[in-house]
């Protein structure tokens, strides 16, 4: 197992509601919106994890139907709590293998799923395969290159400037093609046309330190995993250096921000 992927453990359903979780569902509901689906279409979301996205379609599209699919068990566990609508059902498989057939779903969709995928340009594939021609394909993820999920990106300088040879681990540098250029290059490597591209922004207000600092000693996702994976005399270090260096509000709350890039296409007609 490599350094990196060592610390990429997604399996916690509750740890990654803790740490991301929350803020990936303040972008689904904007996603969609920007998306402006019609009503009664089949959808496909592609690893679904906790359900974010998902039970925003629920929620504001007026859905046929919500298929969920993701690798990990304990996260379609919690999406079927999290999600009990008739019209959702979610199974557990691989983004690479979609278990549906061809031109099944009229959206096929994804929220911060791409980056955990061996074979990107394999997933993309699959997406365009389970779409109908003249259905969408669709998806998104957060702005690593631009320093854009800026909670994460204040763990990393601080853990950098102990520890330097972490920096490899941070997102900005194993996720590179997170930008507009970059995901276009991977969808038409993968023979889906270039996508038009939207910024999404919210805000991950945390109430206090211990809210924004809690999620990292959870051990699920990469800065959570090297966060755990320190003796407990660094790891104090670390929690010294970000309390230190947060920016605080007024009522002690640390007010932050985070941006992902969204990507849409047209299914093409398969020859």
């Amino acid at each position: 197992m490599s350094e990196s992927s060592r610390h990429d453990a997604w399996s916690a359903g509750n740890s990654y509601e803790a740490y991301m979780g929350r803020w990936s569902r303040q972008v689904a509901p904007r996603f969609l919106q920007w998306l402006a689906p019609a009503p009664g279409l089949a959808w496909l979301d592609v690893g679904c994890g906790t359900g974010a996205l998902s039970a925003a379609i629920v929620a504001g599209c007026n859905p046929a139907s919500v298929i969920g699919v993701d690798p990990s068990a304990a996260f379609v566990d919690l999406a079927r709590q999290q999600v009990p609508d008739p019209r959702a059902a979610f199974r557990v498989g691989d983004a690479q293998h979609l278990p549906l057939p061809d031109e099944d779903r009229d959206l096929v969709v994804s929220a911060l799923m791409l980056n955990f995928v061996p074979d990107k340009a394999q997933a993309l594939r699959e997406m365009r395969r389970v779409a109908r021609a003249g259905g969408t394909v669709a998806f998104y993820v957060w702005d690593y290159p631009g320093g854009g999920v800026e909670f994460m990106r204040a763990f990393w300088v601080a853990a950098i400037s102990l520890h330097p040879e972490a920096e490899g681990l941070a997102e900005n540098k194993r996720f590179p093609y997170c930008t507009p250029e970059g995901l276009n290059t991977l969808l038409v490597a993968a023979g889906l046309n270039a996508a038009a591209i939207e910024a999404i922004e919210v805000p991950t207000v945390f109430a206090s330190f211990e809210d924004y600092w809690r999620p990292f000693t959870l051990g699920a996702g990469p800065a959570p995993g090297y966060c755990m994976s320190l003796t407990e005399s660094e790891r104090q270090k670390l929690r010294d250096r970000l309390e230190a260096s947060l920016p605080r509000a007024k009522d002690g709350s640390i007010p932050l921000q985070a941006r992902a890039w969204a990507a849409r296409t047209e299914a093409v007609a398969r020859r």
